[in-house]
């Protein structure tokens, strides 16, 4: 029944193909079709609306019409007016029937027999059955292409927003933007300045359009089609592309280490002339803001708030609040007249205040309130979550009554007035009631849908993507590759791994092993290297080598070996005025791996975050040899052979690539 469905999809869209590729949708004035009407605001418009195939006839439709549906085949392939036209889903029949199914198993390292198997469960699960991928399929050169494959696998078997699969993740607005307030965060600036021009990762603009287009190849990768490109901030700082900057702020990540290829990422900080300076935020000196000019001392999860939001494998609605928990570590500095903890936040107020800027001060906020600690911002996210979603306040929580803001009182007693201060808290707010509200709220740590209500009639999830999911991408189509000039792919398909941003397949002849990486869960990310439980438990993390490839290559549990690429070939990390660190691991040999791959967990092997002595002031403080210990083979992971200073990358999804790189272990 289509009242099961929620979405849908551009299946059954025709595409204008050009020398038999796909160019662009077919649209109502490329075959004199009337022009169907739609609203745009207050006004009446006709769209040049794509076209489906409908009882024989080409028909011109408004997707987002809900009273007016039309029924369009699934496969075509004709012709109209001279114009080859195929429907999107019959191009991605055609090319999952490019190869036969033993051709793809092979391409995949996999059996037939358990495609077909794999296959039919999905089948025959349905709606119930999904195809959930993270960084395994999208850190590669095509990741891109195999996110979108296995995507589409979802959008055919129709399980987007069922219960079992393919669902979106849900949070409570805390920006007042859904209820209209009651602090609408996008209105609070009284002097409001609008991000312009070209952010220095070049994304979401297309480098044809721009005056910096110098033809093709572009210098470095321009992303359209994608955001948050981690690995280009520091090497296009240094290269000034597409522009020079003078500061950069760096706060809550650590590049160096986290980032293939991350010695680069420390050549990049090394010259002044290139980023003049550096000001980083952090509670240790981490092994990426060992770098910096500056490390302004900043608090920890215990210490301050965030507003966590949620994850796809949530189907409930839901917005975690994290609070203060524990009185500051890092000292107490006074901003606007008022003791505060050192922080980041701490840290612009008081840049706002030197500097006179509006948006801070005794009348920070638009509305007249003061913004003069960081209480007064994040109290209003908080109290904006306390009333919902709706104008007049049906979703408001209730009111805190005399024992809950006892409990209140007494779970802040032991925070400092710099930290908790009822007073300042309550005149943050204004509204008593709404300041009530919100005493429930941070009580409670957030706002959590109740259980029964994630579920809806018909297998449904409540909490819904609701919209349309695209097989055909027009935007790709219509944009061009910065680094070839073609047109980006529209469809799902297979592009080889192990390119450069060129498109040029690379080899490494000699170098026989492909290094993955993978978390342990003794240790998760770049900081946990200082959690002594954990180390206890696991002091040294091991390369893992398949017990073919051990006995292959005549290496021991236990032996000692270097991790070596094609664009590392000495095996070391280049920490600059730190001196080299080899990239030397134990072996340890199991079963279950695929031969031919070799990995290593992340989190050990540091040269920073406490790993060695610091001089501070004079003042040496003592490094921890056991912070040190291990491998982290990241500095072999491959650069691109074209930008030099950078890891592979998805030049179309944005993602640097972790799984490609061919090395070699070398006995120590």
């Amino acid at each position: 029944m289509l009242t099961d469905y929620t979405s849908w999809t551009n299946a059954a869209w025709l595409v204008k193909l050009k020398d038999g590729k796909p160019e662009r949708l077919l649209r109502a004035s490329d075959l004199g079709l009337p022009k169907p009407k739609a609203k745009v605001g207050d006004k009446e418009v006709e769209l040049d609306a794509p076209v489906v195939l409908a009882q024989g006839k080409p028909v011109a439709f408004n997707p987002n019409d809900e009273n007016q549906a039309v029924f369009g085949d699934l496969f075509v392939d004709t012709v109209f007016q001279g114009t080859p036209v195929k429907s999107a889903l019959t191009l991605i029949k055609e090319e999952a029937f490019r190869h036969q199914v033993k051709t793809w198993a092979a391409l995949a390292g996999v059996s037939e027999e358990d495609i077909r198997f794999l296959a039919e469960k999905l089948a025959q699960y349905g709606k119930k059955a999904v195809v959930d991928v993270h960084r395994g399929a999208s850190q590669h050169t095509n990741g891109f292409y195999n996110c979108f494959a296995w995507f589409t696998v979802n959008a055919l078997l129709g399980n987007v927003d069922h219960q079992g699969g393919f669902v979106q993740a849900s949070t409570y607005d805390i920006t007042g933007g859904k209820a209209g307030g009651p602090f609408v965060l996008s209105k609070l600036h009284p002097r409001p300045l609008n991000p312009f021009g070209i952010s220095l990762i070049r994304h979401e603009v297309k480098y044809e359009d721009t005056t910096l287009f110098q033809g093709f190849p572009a210098k470095r990768p321009w992303y359209p089609h994608a955001s948050d490109v981690y690995q280009e901030i520091l090497p296009s700082a240094a290269q000034g592309y597409p522009y020079p900057i003078k500061i950069l702020f760096h706060y809550m990540g650590s590049p160096a280490y986290a980032l293939p290829g991350g010695h680069e990422q420390i050549q990049a900080m090394l010259d002044p002339d290139k980023i003049p300076l550096i000001v980083a935020f952090d509670i240790v000196v981490g092994d990426t803001y060992l770098y910096a000019d500056y490390i302004i001392p900043d608090l920890s999860y215990l210490e301050r708030w965030e507003f966590h939001g949620s994850h796809p494998s949530i189907i409930w609605k839901v917005q975690p609040v994290r609070q203060p928990a524990i009185p500051p570590i890092p000292e107490e500095v006074e901003v606007f007249g008022q003791k505060m903890p050192i922080s980041l936040e701490s840290f612009l107020l008081a840049l706002g205040e030197h500097l006179g800027l509006p948006g801070c001060g005794a009348k920070g906020f638009a509305n007249g309130m003061p913004f003069s600690h960081p209480d007064h911002f994040y109290l209003k996210l908080a109290a904006n979550l306390a009333f919902g979603e709706k104008a007049d306040g049906s979703e408001a929580l209730p009111e805190a009554d005399e024992k809950e803001l006892t409990v209140f009182r007494q779970a802040r007693r032991h925070l400092p007035p710099s930290v908790f201060d009822e007073k300042r808290w309550r005149e943050a707010i204004g509204d008593e009631g709404l300041f009530r509200r919100t005493v429930y709220l941070l009580n409670r740590g957030g706002r959590f849908q109740e259980f029964p209500k994630a579920y809806a009639a018909n297998d449904l999830v409540a909490n819904r993507y609701g919209r349309q999911v695209n097989l055909f991408l027009e935007k790709q189509a219509l944009s061009l590759h910065p680094m070839t000039g073609k047109p980006y792919w529209p469809l799902p398909t297979y592009f080889p791994p192990y390119q450069d941003v060129l498109g040029r397949q690379l080899r490494d002849p000699g170098y026989g092993l492909t290094l993955l990486t993978h978390r342990s869960i003794l240790q998760t990310k770049s900081r946990t290297i200082s959690n002594y439980w954990l180390l206890a438990v696991k002091p040294e993390n091991e390369i893992l080598v398949s017990a073919p490839d051990a006995e292959r290559l005549g290496l021991k549990d236990g032996q000692m070996v270097k991790v070596v690429s094609a664009t590392n070939p000495k095996g070391e990390w280049d920490l600059g005025p730190f001196g080299k660190k080899p990239m030397v691991g134990r072996v340890k040999v199991v079963q279950g791996l695929r031969p031919g791959c070799v990995a290593f967990p992340l989190g050990w092997g540091h040269w920073a975050y406490g790993a060695s002595d610091l001089v501070i002031n004079g003042q040496v403080v003592k490094g921890d040899p056991r912070r040190a210990t291990g491998v982290h083979a990241n500095a072999a992971m491959r650069l691109d052979p074209y930008l030099k200073d950078t890891a592979l990358t998805d030049v179309v999804g944005g993602s640097v690539v972790f799984y490609e790189t061919k090395v070699n272990l070398l006995p120590v």
